[in-house]
Formats: C-alpha cells, sequence, structure tokens
C-alpha cells in the first residue's frame, strides 16, 4: 500500500513562488498556476460575501484534495488562501485604507492535475450537506502573472501600507519596473486563528518592464 502520508506535496516548500523573506523584495517569474476562485467587495472585517466566499472556497478544495487522493493516489496539503485586491482609486487600498472600496478574488490553489470534471464533482460534492451561500460564485481558472516582486510582510495587515509604499514608489521603479497586475496577497498564516503582530503575508505585484513605456527610436 502507498504511504500517501509521506508521498504528501507542500507547495508551500516546493515552488519557489511561496519563498519569500522580511525585508527582502525579490524579483521572481512565476508560472501560471490553476485557482479556485470567487469574487467580491468591501471590507473583509465585516463584509458577508468575504465569510460567504471562504466558506465557498475550503469545502471545494478539501473536496478536490480528498479526490485526488482517493482516485489518481496523489495526495497534497491544500495550499493557503490568498487574495488578489484593487480599487478604483489605489490610495483607497495602499495609504488611506478605505476598505469599504476595496474589491478582491479570493484564491486557492490547485495543482495542474485537477482537471474540470473533477472540479465539477467537487462542487457537487460540497453542496451535498450544508451547501456554502456562495457556491455557485467559485469558479476555476489560470492565473497568469509572470514576473513579479514580493516581500514578506509580518504584523497587522494594516501596517502593510509602509511597505507597499516603498514597493510601489521605490523597489519597482528603481528596478527599472512598472506594476501591471493586482496586488497579490499570500497569507501564510491563517488570520482567523494568528494573532495580527505574528501574521506572516506574502506581498506581490506582476511588473513589466518600464522600457516597454518607451516608443522606438523615429516614431
Amino acid at each position: 500500500m502507498t504511504d500517501r502520508t509521506t508521498s504528501k506535496i507542500d507547495f508551500k516548500k516546493t515552488l519557489d513562488a511561496y519563498q519569500a523573506q522580511r525585508g527582502r523584495f525579490r524579483i521572481v517569474d512565476v508560472p501560471d498556476m490553476q485557482y479556485l476562485m470567487i469574487d467580491g467587495h468591501g471590507d473583509p472585517n465585516t463584509s458577508p460575501a468575504f465569510t460567504e466566499a471562504i466558506e465557498a472556497l475550503y469545502p471545494t478544495a478539501y473536496k478536490l484534495k480528498f479526490a485526488s487522493r482517493r482516485t489518481l493516489d496523489r495526495d497534497y496539503v491544500v495550499p493557503p488562501l490568498e487574495g488578489l485586491w484593487w480599487a478604483d482609486d489605489m490610495t483607497a487600498f495602499t495609504t488611506s485604507r478605505h476598505k469599504a472600496q476595496w474589491n478582491w478574488t479570493l484564491l486557492l490553489m490547485v495543482p495542474d492535475w485537477i482537471d474540470r470534471s473533477m472540479f465539477a464533482a467537487a462542487l457537487t460534492q460540497a453542496g451535498a450537506r450544508n451547501r456554502p451561500a456562495r457556491l455557485d460564485d467559485v469558479r476555476l481558472r489560470t492565473l497568469s502573472e509572470g514576473r513579479c516582486v514580493q516581500t514578506l510582510h509580518v504584523g497587522s495587515f494594516d501596517d502593510e501600507a509602509e511597505t507597499l509604499a516603498h514597493l510601489h514608489d521605490d523597489v519597482i521603479p528603481g528596478n527599472r519596473l512598472r506594476m501591471t497586475g493586482r496586488h497579490h496577497e499570500i497569507y501564510l498564516s491563517d488570520f482567523r486563528r494568528v494573532a495580527p503582530d505574528r501574521q506572516r503575508t506574502i506581498l506581490r505585484q506582476p511588473v513589466t518592464s518600464a522600457a516597454q513605456d518607451v516608443p522606438p527610436a523615429g516614431n
């Protein structure tokens, strides 16, 4: 019998995209990755939609994990929760922290061997008993970010502003880059259980070369 415990994959340890150090801003090429996704809007501390999104993602993710172990003999640790964040006025996110104006997409990564038939079956199973309110909003999509700059933030989410300002205003332009995609956070700590001052969060920003904004000579 296969020892599934010893063969269980922990993507936080095996994927370079999940590596970050506090105080170090690292340029990393993130491969295309497959996610369970669900969208929402508003303050994550008070919005029922945020809680309902988490309640829909995790049952689906665990149904997929168990199906992978049972039918494919491929077991893995469910990766950490992630989020894409943006606002019409990004100062509402980076400096003024007007959380009611925030848009978000919550994410849980799933391995590339998970296919759409497995996803459909997982949704059916997750809804068979105590159906999550937002289960129908969960989708399976590939996220393409490419080159990114990321760092590790330790502490409260409300203390991210200084790090983000340094990332946006100094680190990215200082490396002749410009921001492209949405601000991305990876919650290495379970913020429902870990004290705010001990929370570990990867802050990631997709970028591209600033030189791409410069038209060719003679044009």
